[in-house]
């Protein structure tokens, strides 16, 4: 039911920003949080559940909101119910699917991982647009957005990989 809640209210917020209008010296571009639910259908339905599930505990091995995720539990649970694809396993596993794809050709909803942990693919999030991404790092014990340009996830960033069109 909370998982519920939390989506039901992130879409509406998200959908009144995209149809806000811009001041005419802005209206170029939008701004970053209208740019990163652009993409495909699904890519944006799984962007718009991952951001309802901000602030979710993390927990190693963790597979759904009440329990808490860890980063491959979180993509999984989003992948799951937002787009109908079922990926197990953990980021290693789930970079052995999908089909790889260019840093300047990522699109919301692609998969990002890492190398955390000094093992290849040892961390995955969601790419939402504008450099950022999703995920649940143990650091910081939750759900949170990071950037692909930070020096940390910049330095270890290893692939993208795309599971729908």
């Amino acid at each position: 039911m909370q998982e519920s809640l939390r989506y039901l209210t992130a879409v509406p917020l998200l959908l009144l920003a995209a149809c806000a209008s811009l001041p005419e010296e802005d209206a170029g571009e939008p701004p970053p949080a209208v740019q990163a639910v652009r993409g495909n259908g699904k890519g944006t339905e799984v962007v718009l559940f991952a951001l309802s599930l901000i602030d979710t505990g993390y927990r190693f091995g963790g597979k759904n909101p009440e329990a808490g995720f860890d980063c491959s539990g979180m993509v999984s649970y989003i992948y799951n119910r937002a787009a109908g694809l079922k990926l197990d396993g953990n980021a290693a596993q789930m970079a052995k699917q999908g089909r790889a794809v260019a840093y300047r050709e990522m699109e919301p909803g692609d998969l990002v991982f890492f190398n955390t942990r000094n093992r290849p693919r040892s961390h995955v999030g969601i790419y939402m647009g504008e450099g950022k991404f999703v995920h649940a790092p143990q650091s910081s014990g939750k759900v949170m957005v990071s950037s692909l340009r930070s020096g940390y996830f910049a330095a270890r960033f290893e692939e993208a990989r795309r599971f729908f069109e």
